[in-house]
């Protein structure tokens, strides 16, 4: 969808929508009905990689010649734009994980999740927890807030010179929002935040950005807007720069109320007897543990208290075709464990930071559209 209206005067907060609230409630997954498993004997052998290869092709109805080596890149013409001094493939060997039963603002059924790694055992402890899952209910993940920022940077002689470019500033944010929609088809200025230090100024520009990941694109969108702020603003700066290095770009930050990318929400209730026989461990440790990772976070200054979300993110990124330095502000995550009453675990991850792309960046690259395609994502 091509850019729609802008909502820079709205403000920004956490939403859950009415009708995502319905959604969700009318999802009516038969749980009754037996999904298929992923074929996990013969772990390292070509008769188990062609068990494996076989359900995807048959259970999920999905093309996967580039990842099974059956096809070979050699469109030299499609790296433009993703590399540079080209000399080949790194190849990451790629496994599959599931089902996984989600309830979704933006989608609901079934997946299989494919994520690429050389750390062993990774997949086989992610699928015990997906059959976890799985077998206790579905998963419900809401986005609450969509944005990608720059943050540009400009330095003045003195708060006097500021104060009269900042209040120039404030009074031309719909022409901002403007020059937005001039120079992209899909981004979306939605808001302009200023932090002032000093002589230096800081101005948040958040956009959305469709259904790219949007680093480029609101880069593009920002240049074109602070060159017309300096052809016509009334105080020139002594000084500029197109990010100030406050956007959270590639790096873990304490704005983790805010959003950058998509802020998710997920959770999910563990039953005890799931967790005894899959899990082999109970809902009272498993909340001990998060307690004492919770406090250990706090103790170690981490931003966030999930244990090692890289690990999945990293695997899914570079499987998908993302921008893998982006895990640095992805892993972000703020964790929490409870026992109910009626002794299951409830489990819920919120994670400020998932900036993804289905276009763009390494998406169509064969073998990471395959993965894609695998989630119906491409």
């Amino acid at each position: 969808m091509k850019n729609p209206p802008s909502n820079i005067s709205r403000a920004k907060y956490d939403f859950i929508d009415s009708s995502v609230i319905e959604k969700l409630e009318s999802y009516n997954h038969n749980f009754s009905q037996e999904l298929e498993k992923i074929p996990t004997q013969d772990p390292y052998s070509l008769n188990g990689q062609k068990l494996r290869l076989n359900f995807i092709r048959k259970e999920l109805k999905t093309n996967v010649d580039y990842l099974s080596g059956k096809k070979v890149f050699d469109n030299n013409e499609h790296l433009k734009g993703n590399i540079e001094n080209y000399i080949g493939m790194s190849q990451i060997p790629t496994g599959i994980i599931g089902p996984l039963i989600i309830n979704g603002s933006s989608t609901q059924g079934n997946f299989y999740i494919p994520l690429a790694t050389t750390e062993g055992t990774l997949l086989a402890s992610f699928n015990r927890g997906a059959k976890a899952c799985k077998e206790s209910g579905a998963i419900t993940v809401i986005t609450l807030q969509e944005g990608v920022q720059r943050t540009p940077t400009f330095k003045f002689k003195n708060l006097i010179d500021l104060g009269k470019f900042v209040a120039w500033v404030l009074e031309h944010k719909e022409t901002f929002s403007i020059l937005t929609r001039e120079t992209s088809n899909y981004a979306i200025l939605n808001d302009v935040g200023i932090n002032i230090e000093g002589n230096i100024l800081i101005i948040r520009f958040e956009y959305t950005s469709g259904d790219a990941s949007g680093q480029n694109m609101v880069t593009i969108c920002t240049d074109k807007i602070c060159k017309y702020i300096l052809s016509n603003c009334p105080i020139e700066p002594v000084f500029w720069t197109i990010e100030g290095n406050t956007s959270g770009d590639k790096k873990a930050t304490s704005l983790t109320t805010r959003v950058r990318g998509r802020k998710i929400t997920a959770e999910i209730t563990l039953k005890r007897g799931i967790i005894e026989s899959v899990l082999k461990t109970t809902p009272e440790l498993l909340q001990q543990q998060w307690k004492i990772s919770t406090s250990g976070s706090l103790k170690g200054g981490s931003i966030g208290t999930g244990m090692h979300p890289a690990n999945a993110l990293a695997a899914l990124f570079i499987a998908c075709g993302q921008d893998v330095g982006c895990t640095g502000e992805a892993s972000t995550a703020i964790t929490r464990m409870e026992i109910d009453e009626n002794g299951d675990l409830y489990c819920a991850i919120t994670m400020p930071n998932i900036i993804v792309g289905t276009v763009g960046g390494g998406t169509s690259f064969p073998t990471q559209k395959e993965c894609l395609e695998l989630i119906g994502c491409y």
